[in-house]
């Protein structure tokens, strides 16, 4: 069983390796996000470490962050952006405190959503409105999933995350055919790259099953394209600019979610 005791050795011995080769490549980018790194993963892992209290805070606090920036792409305004948030961080406790109620939290979170631009009486933009607010309700809400499943969550956020940074510099170096017209830097030689790595990262950390498996090598490619796809919609970059080397929280997480969503589907 994956426990976060025993992923937090590998966890440090992976920030020392990476620092190690950052140092060694000389690149600015990498020590950037080598350094957002250093933040991050002690941060996410301490919240692990506390148990469901702990990862119910840390998806709440991503979530309403999450929110934010995927309101700002959508050009939400505020009453959209509170409910929304509201809605997410209410997913999140249900998971934590009353997983039985859950369905009906959703629920009640997808109406109150959908009400916003109702009472408002937007016939122009009420629509849009009503189907962008469902859309994260249903993407963001997804960080609800590290609470029931605790250390497994944090091996796959780590499993993905290499993987993505691998199927980033394979992919510049094999080259080959693009993976998708939606992210035309990505190509299929770095993505196959980096789930194969990917996996091998479960392994490492004894968190290996073919859900876990299938959601790294899958849902995690998935997951980047999709955000690409809002992206490209809205004529954005990045989700943010606030977070080093990363753009924004919602183009560091966009692959985890996906690939919680595969995993729950899977167990």
């Amino acid at each position: 069983m994956t426990t976060v005791a025993r992923l937090a050795p590998f966890l440090g011995g992976g920030l020392l390796l990476g620092g190690i080769a950052v140092l060694t490549s000389r690149k600015r980018e990498l020590w950037i996000r080598w350094c957002a790194w250093v933040v991050g993963v002690p941060l996410v892992t301490g919240a692990f470490w506390l148990g469901r209290p702990g990862a119910a805070a840390l998806a709440a606090a991503a979530g309403v962050v999450a929110t934010v920036e995927f309101c700002a792409l959508l050009r939400l305004g505020r009453p959209d952006r509170a409910v929304l948030a509201t809605a997410v961080v209410c997913v999140v406790l249900a998971a934590w405190l009353m997983p039985g109620q859950l369905p009906r939290v959703v629920g009640a979170g997808a109406l109150a959503v959908a009400a916003v631009p109702l009472l408002a009486g937007d016939a122009e933009q009420g629509l849009r409105r009503v189907g962008a607010g469902l859309l994260g309700l249903g993407w963001v809400g997804l960080l609800a999933a590290l609470v029931p499943l605790g250390a497994d969550a944090l091996a796959l956020f780590v499993a993905v995350s290499v993987a993505d940074i691998v199927a980033y510099f394979a992919g510049r170096r094999l080259g080959g055919p693009r993976l998708s017209p939606l992210s035309p830097a990505k190509r299929w030689s770095g993505t196959l790259a980096g789930a194969a790595t990917g996996v091998g990262v479960l392994a490492v950390l004894s968190a290996w099953s073919l859900p876990m498996a299938t959601a790294v090598a899958v849902g995690g490619p998935v997951g980047d394209l999709f955000e690409s796809m809002v992206k490209r919609g809205t004529q954005s970059k990045d989700a943010g600019r606030w977070l080093p080397g990363s753009g924004g929280l919602l183009d560091r997480i966009d692959s985890l979610l996906i690939a919680l969503a595969v995993l729950l589907v899977l167990r």
